[in-house]
């Protein structure tokens, strides 16, 4: 959100020439360091709130009593039990991060490149990509944040969502080869803004409810094993994203 609203000042501000983009791009990477900095602080601080504090010492409690239970057993048991206990967590997130990988398919077969590429307005112009990004970005923010209101607790629900997720192909496809009207900019921009928001929500539903389901002390490998499904369905999605150029 912060990058595109830096996209639409610089743009505003500065000449679309060489200078005004050596200027624009100065901005950008210092605004980036900034951040990264200001990201490490935070990290740091992060670790020292009540709340975090008070759920490391329940995993913490949690190992300590399952070392109890398997001081005496040996250690071809412990790696063949970390096996079963990774096998286990899979099992138990495998929809969730199957929800995960479609979400974030759908999103970069679409983000950007579509949105940059396909779609064009002649009263925006040039300007027409920037504000669909910048509306893309704002309402996955949008959704995310919902999560601090409300989260869907049905798991059948969420993944169902991600599921129909899939009916953004026909709808963007209609924007491209429809009737005269999904061509223009309000089907195109509630499209791009219902993506994002959709994007933003599920994600953090979803990872939410899948570290629930396995014991407190896999709660951390739960969530890697997500990212993991995250990081592919960003791959296969940027491979996707091939097939609107084509």
């Amino acid at each position: 959100v912060l990058v595109s609203a830096m996209r639409i000042i610089t743009k505003a501000v500065y000449p679309q020439d060489a200078r005004g983009l050596r200027k624009s791009a100065n901005l950008y990477f210092g605004l980036s360091i900034a951040m990264m900095f200001i990201c490490l602080v935070c990290f740091n601080l992060v670790d020292r709130l009540p709340v975090i504090q008070y759920y490391k010492d329940l995993k913490l409690q949690a190992v300590q009593s399952e070392e109890d239970e398997e001081k005496n057993e040996k250690d071809t048991h412990c790696m063949s039990s970390w096996g079963s206990n990774l096998y286990y967590i899979v099992g138990r997130v495998k929809w969730y991060g199957i929800g995960i990988l479609l979400i974030y398919v759908v999103t970069l077969s679409i983000f950007p490149g579509y949105i940059t590429e396909d779609v064009h307005s002649e009263l925006l112009k040039d300007w027409y990509s920037i504000l669909l990004i910048a509306a893309y970005n704002v309402f996955d923010l949008v959704g995310k944040s919902l999560t601090a209101v409300y989260v869907i607790q049905n798991a059948r629900i969420a993944v169902g969502a991600s599921v129909a997720r899939l009916l953004f192909y026909p709808l963007f496809l209609a924007c491209l080869h429809g009737p005269k009207f999904f061509r223009t900019e309000i089907p195109v921009t509630l499209l791009t803004c219902l993506l994002g928001l959709t994007n933003g929500y599920f994600t953090s539903v979803l990872m939410i409810l899948a570290p629930k389901v396995v014991h407190i002390q896999q709660a951390e490998a739960a969530g890697i094993v997500l990212v993991l499904f995250l990081v592919i369905g960003l791959a296969v999605g940027s491979v996707v994203a091939w097939f609107w150029v084509i």
